[in-house]
Parts: structure tokens; C-alpha cells; sequence
């Protein structure tokens, strides 16, 4: 009935070709509108996985309790020095506030005015007591530099420890390190190269480490969703403001941009990257190939034009199924070229085949119908229940993928039976002269049927004895090793994970007050796999008291210097030029005849002071600027910094108390891991040990722990659902349990080969390539039916075939493809393409050269 049901079919089609391609090519008109205007793709890799699961359900109702942490643009301002990085951030801040068009809110991340007035009330008391006891002590010189802030009061501050010098309280030694510093400075200047100084660094006696460079202003940005990259405005606007506010010539600032906004827009431009030109050379190599498998312009036409419209119309479909893309689905372009392309190709090469034996267009289309209708139909079904087998898991990404491949597959089927035959009763090649098949794989035909024994045992030997191997099969769970590391903000989060305000690879917990929180918190403390624990409790300073009362002493020794009202007059240039003078003579007076490592620096120091008085005004600028810009902004930190107060609950600032804690009370506890972030099993043992004691722990090592599982369990059930729809399909078509045995057991032999190659190559399953799968039932159950049908048929000399003909060539097709996908610069797209050629190329070898074998000689011999 299958075959008569074909052959009407094609004989209808042939018969009435224009009305067919009418009715294909409105059809494929109307898809293409609706597809563009509806196009849409999710680049949020926590979307692949069911929203339906448990532990995605806390993971979305975290996400509800504070939605902007997961729509945020994470700005990392770094300079070469303290003072630099703070005012660049400062004024990018106020400029980016004043955008409310592009930006819902902007906040300084561990900064801004709260914490410049409280910062060091978050130090010990000890350091607090130190620092506050220099500064005591150094009243008389920072009174001065503060009234005087200029070239002029810097010489004065300089004759303040001449003056120690001079009273044997400290020695040229003593002063070498700041003195050294103050000169490599000047010359820098003196020489035209670019200088920067640190009086935060001189103060405390040592540079700056990386993580004082640098500055986090996170920012609630406008999004777009209608468009493809929703934070592109606000991504764009920030960039513009740091070139308008000349944040790199004037503090020698850099802006990087990192969080889940940004490294969603990048991901999906990364995936986009390059995707215009390998589509080009892909079309091209697929025509090149098809000229090679089917040698007529005519019919390449025919099948290219049946593959497009097929296309148009599987896109229209899939998007009115799934809505938008995601990351694995828009695969299917790739799948449906791979795969559909094989009906078109079997068809056109049994049609090839038929007009060769019969010279007459409509009577071998016909019997290219009948002959080839039925295993392109157990084909195609085989195909699409491998695929909608995924569509019952939780594993979302390969479930979407699984209803557009498999409705794909059955719309490129019955293409190839209506509009193919169609074109190519329009079309009218020519009769075919030679025959289709490899009559030089002969000799492979004999040896394989002389030795089938022996290559069948061969080929299973070799399987069973790499089993062991898969015990190493490898499983990155972790979504940031399949975005790009080149591009900017996953290469900034990736140097930045480390950093705790960055908050990679934490976890979570919220409970219903902040009392509950913080006592969880404290067992969480006691973990050995936890480095920090932190609550909105955490910001509220411990020993106040005493560190406020080290502040006051200071605030009382430095107010009257500090206050703006006791400034001088700002020196001319004559003055700076005369004050340098004066400096570098009392060096030389004081030096005397001293001797040492510290005078030799000293005498340094004193020539390059000499020379700066007789550089011209614009080097004598740049040395203002370089010395007294930063020591103005140190002073402005240092008058904030004093004027700190006892800081409770109730004076936390609200964006802060926002970022901890629910309208309702709830409090967030975060918690970050100890040991190596990169490493996926130190993330797996940090999930474990914090959901023993807060089982309902969330973020993103739980995910990966989680997520794990969740696959794992979704292949399983997958394969099993595979498995059982395509045994009964079998059945059903070939009523002979050895059959089936025999189109099954090369598929399951080219899976198990496939994975122990991964290992051998080393090559990890991840999200993205683990559509290779899927993948290797598609194209292995087809490939095998074809076979199969074939032999049933009593056909031999399977190689040499026009069957084997199409199969090369529909691999060939299938392999430029996945080339595509592997050529990338996505390394999720590119692992994916990676083993779809290696799966690939295990089906094939499997099905032309394994299969043959292990059926040997069909039971109604009929030489082909």
C-alpha cells in the first residue's frame, strides 16, 4: 500500500508539475514572511534545561526575587593608579546617571559615596589604628599639602622630611623608597613618556594590588527584547561615554563590560560571527557535491530548489512550534541541509538509475517512486521519531530541537516525493548513458562477502575492547566553556572570577528574614569547601567603636588643614619654578657630606628638580598634573573617609539593601567556594557540601551538579524512547526480528565506536555537541534501512550500488555541513560540529562497511 500510495504520488505530481511547484513555491513564500518577521533566538544557556524540574523551579523563583541581578552590565573601570581609577570611575558614574533613556540605574559595586565614607571601618581595628596613627603623626605635612595642594606645597611637604633629616629623627635611608619613587616620576616626565604616581602607594609603602586598580559600576541597563541583542544600546552608550569623557587619554583608564547582558549579546554575535560566508561556502561545496553525485545541472537545480522550499517551510513551522531558537536548536538549519538533502539525493540517484535502465522521463520517475518510496518513508520515519524521541525529556534544548528536526525531516520527505519529481518533470534532463554505481568498489564487494566473518568479528572485538574506555567519558557541564573566551566580557569575567564582586560560581539561599540567613550562614562558615560567606548583616562593621574612635583623633589633628576655607592661593608658574630651586638647594645643602644609598637617590632626586624648573611650561604642566591631580583626589577620599559614622541595618544604603533582601523580608545569603573556580569538580564537591546543609541552595554550581543529572537522565530516557519507537517502526515494516537486529545492531556499534573516540581524542560532551547524538539516529537509522531494504530486495554488490552512491554523497553533503558548524568561532558551535563529523563518520563507515557484512547474502539472491 506504501509503495502504491508513492507512486500515485509521483505519477500525480509529474503529471501536473507546475501546479505543484505553484502551490511549493507560495507555500514557501508565505513561510519565508512569516519566519522573518518572527525570528527570534535565545542566547541564555539556563534555558535549555525544563523550567519544570525542582531545582530550576528555585532557580527561577531566586531569579523572581531579584530580577535585576540577572539583567545587569558589569563595568570594570581599571587605571594605573588608586586615585586615577577611582575619579575615572567616579565620572563615568555621574555621566551614565544622567542617561536614564539607556540606563534604570547605575550603582558603584563595592564603592561609591557609602562606602568611601565608611571604607575603612571594614578593615581590622589593628590596621585602622595603624593608619590612623600615621596619619597623626603626619598632621604638620598633610595640614600643609592640603592648604597648598600644588608643585609649590609638594617642596614645602619635602622640606618636612629634610627637616627630620636634619634632626637625626630618620635618615636619607630611611627616606630612599618614597624619594626613589618621586624621581623615576619626574623622569618619566622629563623624558615625554607617560607617568602616573600614587600617594595611596607612597602612604602605605608598597604598590597597589590588581584589585585596588580597579572599579565595579554595575548598571541596570534599558533592554530591547525585540531585538536580537537587547543591551545593544545600553552596551553602546556606555562605550560612547568613555570615549566622550576621554577616560583612557586623561586617566589612562580602560572600560571592560561583562555580566549576563553583555555576554548574552556577544554570545550571540559570536554565533553569528562568519555565519554569512561559511553558509556561502557551504552552498557552494553542497552544489559541488551534488554535481559530483548527480552529474546534470538539470537535477541539482531540481534538488536545491526542493532542499530551499523544504527549508522555508520546515523554519515557518519550527518557529510556530518553539517560538525562538535557542542555542542547540538553530542547529536545525545544519541538520535539515545534512539530512534532507539525503531524500533528495536517494531519489534523484534511484531516478538516475531507472532512466538509464528506461529512457522515458515520466516511467522512470515512476519507478524511482516505487522503488525508492518505501525506504524513504521508513527513513523518514525512523529519522523523526529518533528526534521527537527527546521531546518528552526535560532537557529543553535538545527537546525543542528534537519537534523542529522531526517535523523538518517529515517536510523535507515530502518534498523530495512531490515537488523533486515535479521540477524534474519540468526541468527534463537528459537519459542517463552510464550507470550510477562504483563498479570499482568490485573488489571491496568480494572481500568483504569472502571475509564477512572475519570483519564482522573484527569490528566487534574492537568495540567490546574499548568499553573500558568509556568509564572515561567526560561531561563539561559548565556553560562558560562554551562561550567564546576571545570576546570581551567573557574573557573579562573569566580574569575577574576570582574576584568576590564578581560573585562567579557562588550560590545562593534565600531565607524568610535575615535573622534565619545569618544563622545558616554560620554553619555554611564552618564548611570546609567554602571560602566566604556573606549576608546584608555582613555590611554592618564589627568593632565601631574602637575604629571610630581612631578616625576622631585623626579628624581632630587634620579637620582645620582639610577644610577647603584653608586653602592658599594657587601658585603662578614662576613660583613652582622658584619653589623647585629652593627644593633642590636644600637637598644639596642638607646632603653635605653625607654618604650612602640614600643620598645617591637624594642627589637624584635633587638634579631631577633642577631640571624640572627649567623644563619648559608644558612639561612643567604634566608634572602638576601628574603629582597634584591624584593628591587632590586623595584628599577628597581622605576627607570622606573621616567623616565615617556608626553604620547599622537601618543606614545601609537602599540599592544595597535592595541587592539582599526581598520588599518582603526575605534575605539572601551568598556563598562562594574555596580551590580552583575552573575546575568543574571542585565545583561539584562546593554544591554537594552546601546543599547538605541548605538543600535548596541554588545558583551556579548547583546548576552544573544539577544539570548534569538532568541530561544524563534525559538521554537515558531518550534513547530508551528511541529505541522502543523505532524497534516497533521496524517491526511493523519488516515483520522479521532478524531484520530489525540487523538495521539496529550497526547503530549501536557506530554509537559506542563514537564515544570511545571521543575519549581516545579526548574531545568532552557537552550541552551544545551532545546533539551528535540525536544525530547518529537520524542519519544511522536512515543510512541502515537503505541497506537493509536493499538487501531484502535481493540485491548484492551493495557497494557498488547506486544505493552506496547516494550514501557517500548524502555523508558528503551531511559532513560539509557540520564543517560549517566546526569552522565556528563559537566553542559550543564548534564542538557540536566537531562530533557531528565524528559520529558521522562512524555511521557511515558502519552502514557501508559493517552492515554489508553482518547481512551477507540476501535470502532471494538478485545480482544488482
Amino acid at each position: 500500500m506504501l509503495r502504491t500510495i508513492i507512486t500515485r504520488t509521483v505519477a500525480f505530481c509529474t503529471r501536473f508539475p507546475w501546479t505543484v511547484v505553484s502551490i511549493s513555491l507560495v507555500l514557501a513564500l508565505v513561510s519565508t514572511v512569516y519566519a522573518v518577521r518572527n525570528f527570534a533566538i535565545t542566547t541564555d544557556i539556563n534555558q535549555l534545561i525544563s523550567p519544570n524540574l525542582a531545582w530550576r523551579q528555585r532557580e527561577l523563583a531566586f531569579e523572581a526575587a531579584f530580577p535585576d541581578r540577572y539583567h545587569t552590565i558589569l563595568i570594570v573601570v581599571q587605571a594605573p593608579t588608586v586615585e586615577l581609577v577611582s575619579e575615572a570611575s567616579n565620572v563615568l558614574t555621574q555621566a551614565l546617571q544622567k542617561r536614564p533613556d539607556l540606563f534604570r540605574a547605575v550603582n558603584p559595586a563595592g564603592g561609591g559615596e557609602f562606602f568611601r565614607k565608611n571604607g575603612l571601618l571594614y578593615l581590622p581595628a589593628e590596621e585602622v589604628e595603624r593608619t590612623a596613627s600615621r596619619l597623626t603623626e603626619g598632621a604638620p605635612l598633610v595640614n600643609a599639602l592640603a592648604a597648598d595642594p600644588s608643585i609649590r606645597g609638594l617642596i614645602q611637604g619635602l622640606s618636612f622630611s629634610l627637616l627630620g633629616v636634619t634632626g637625626n629623627r630618620i635618615t636619607f635611608d630611611d627616606l630612599a623608597k618614597p624619594y626613589g619613587t618621586i624621581a623615576d616620576t619626574l623622569e618619566e616626565v622629563l623624558a615625554g613618556k607617560p607617568a602616573n604616581f600614587s600617594w595611596n602607594d607612597l602612604l602605605k609603602g608598597r604598590a597597589s594590588e590588581p584589585g585596588d586598580l580597579r572599579r565595579f559600576i554595575a548598571v541596570r541597563p534599558v533592554l530591547n527584547f525585540a531585538a536580537l541583542e537587547p543591551g545593544h544600546a545600553a552596551t553602546t552608550g556606555i562605550r560612547q561615554a568613555a570615549v566622550d569623557l576621554k577616560l583612557a587619554q586623561d586617566y589612562g583608564a580602560t572600560v571592560r563590560l561583562t555580566g549576563p547582558v553583555p555576554i548574552a549579546d556577544e554570545e550571540f554575535g559570536t554565533v553569528r560571527e562568519g555565519a554569512v560566508l561559511n553558509n556561502i561556502a557551504t552552498v557552494l561545496v553542497v552544489l559541488g557535491i551534488l554535481w559530483l553525485a548527480l552529474r546534470s545541472a538539470k537535477i541539482i537545480g531540481a534538488v536545491f530548489v526542493t532542499l530551499a522550499v523544504g527549508f522555508c517551510i520546515a523554519a515557518a513551522v519550527g518557529l510556530m512550534i518553539v517560538h525562538a531558537l535557542n542555542l542547540i536548536s538553530i542547529a536545525f538549519a545544519v541538520l535539515f541541509v545534512g539530512l534532507g538533502v539525503d531524500f533528495g539525493l536517494q531519489f534523484s540517484v534511484r531516478y538516475r538509475a531507472e532512466r538509464h535502465a528506461v529512457d522515458d522521463l515520466p516511467v522512470a520517475l515512476s519507478n524511482a517512486g516505487a522503488k525508492s518510496g518505501a525506504p524513504l518513508t521508513l527513513a523518514a520515519a525512523a529519522v523523526a521519531a529518533g528526534f521527537l524521541s527527546f521531546l518528552p525529556t526535560p532537557y529543553r534544548g535538545v527537546s525543542e530541537l528534537g519537534q523542529i528536526a522531526g517535523a523538518g525531516m517529515i517536510i523535507a520527505f515530502i518534498t523530495s516525493v512531490t515537488l523533486l519529481p515535479a521540477l524534474l518533470a519540468i526541468f527534463k534532463p537528459p537519459g542517463e548513458a552510464e550507470p550510477m554505481g562504483f563498479k570499482w568498489l568490485a573488489p571491496v564487494d568480494r572481500f568483504m562477502e569472502k571475509h564477512r566473518i572475519g570483519i564482522v568479528a573484527l569490528t566487534g572485538l574492537i568495540a567490546v575492547a574499548g568499553v573500558p574506555l568509556l568509564f572515561y567519558l567526560k561531561f563539561d557541564f559548565n556553560p562558560i566553556n562554551l562561550r567564546n573566551p576571545k570576546v570581551e566580557s567573557v574573557a573579562t569575567f573569566l580574569a575577574l572570577r576570582n574576584d568576590p564582586a564578581i560573585n562567579a560560581n557562588s550560590i545562593s539561599i534565600l531565607e524568610p528574614s535575615l535573622e534565619q540567613a545569618q544563622a545558616v550562614a554560620d554553619k555554611l562558615a564552618k564548611l570546609p569547601e567554602v571560602s566566604r560567606v556573606m549576608t546584608l548583616a555582613g555590611f554592618v562593621p564589627t568593632d565601631q567603636a574602637r575604629k571610630l574612635a581612631a578616625l576622631g583623633k585623626v579628624n581632630t589633628a587634620l579637620s582645620r588643614g582639610l577644610s577647603p576655607s584653608n586653602q592658599v592661593q594657587p601658585p603662578t608658574e614662576q613660583q613652582n619654578r622658584a619653589a623647585l630651586r629652593t627644593g633642590a638647594q636644600r637637598i644639596g645643602v642638607i646632603i653635605g657630606e653625607r654618604t650612602g644609598k640614600g643620598v645617591e637617590v637624594a642627589k637624584r632626586l635633587a638634579d631631577d628638580l633642577s631640571k624640572l624648573a627649567d623644563a619648559d611650561a608644558s612639561v612643567l604642566q604634566r608634572a602638576e598634573t601628574t603629582f597634584v591631580r591624584p593628591l587632590k583626589v586623595a584628599f577628597d577620599d581622605l576627607r570622606d573617609a573621616l567623616g565615617a559614622q556608626q553604620i547599622t541595618l537601618q543606614t545601609l544604603p537602599k540599592y544595597l539593601v535592595d541587592e539582599w533582601t526581598t520588599a518582603d523580608g526575605r534575605a539572601r545569603i551568598d556563598i562562594l567556594p574555596k580551590g580552583d573556580p575552573n575546575d568543574n569538580e571542585n565545583l561539584r564537591h562546593f554544591a554537594a557540601a552546601v546543599q547538605s546543609v541548605a538543600p535548596e541552595a541554588t545558583g551556579g554550581p548547583i546548576s552544573i551538579l544539577e544539570s548534569g543529572r538532568t541530561i544524563v537522565y534525559a538521554f537515558v530516557q531518550a534513547g530508551l524512547w528511541a529505541m522502543i519507537s523505532i524497534t516497533i517502526l521496524l517491526w511493523i515494516t519488516l515483520r522479521r526480528f532478524g531484520d530489525v537486529l540487523l538495521t539496529l545492531v550497526p547503530l549501536l556499534l557506530a554509537g559506542v565506536i563514537t564515544l570511545e573516540a571521543c575519549v581516545l581524542l579526548d574531545m568532552q560532551l557537552n550541552f551544545a555537541n551532545i546533539i551528535a547524538l540525536p544525530l547518529l539516529l537520524g542519519v544511522g537509522v536512515a543510512f541502515k534501512i537503505y541497506y537493509v531494504m536493499a538487501w531484502r530486495g535481493g540485491q548484492t554488490n551493495l557497494l557498488q550500488s547506486t544505493l552506496t552512491r547516494a550514501v557517500v554523497f548524502s555523508a558528503a553533503t551531511t559532513a560539509t555541513a557540520f564543517g560549517s558548524l566546526w569552522l565556528s568561532s563559537h566553542p559550543g558551535t564548534s564542538s557540536m560540529g566537531k562530533l557531528m563529523a565524528l559520529s558521522l563518520a562512524c555511521t557511515m563507515l558502519a552502514a557501508v562497511l559493517f552492515q554489508p557484512a553482518l547481512m551477507g547474502r540476501p535470502r532471494q539472491h538478485r545480482e544488482f
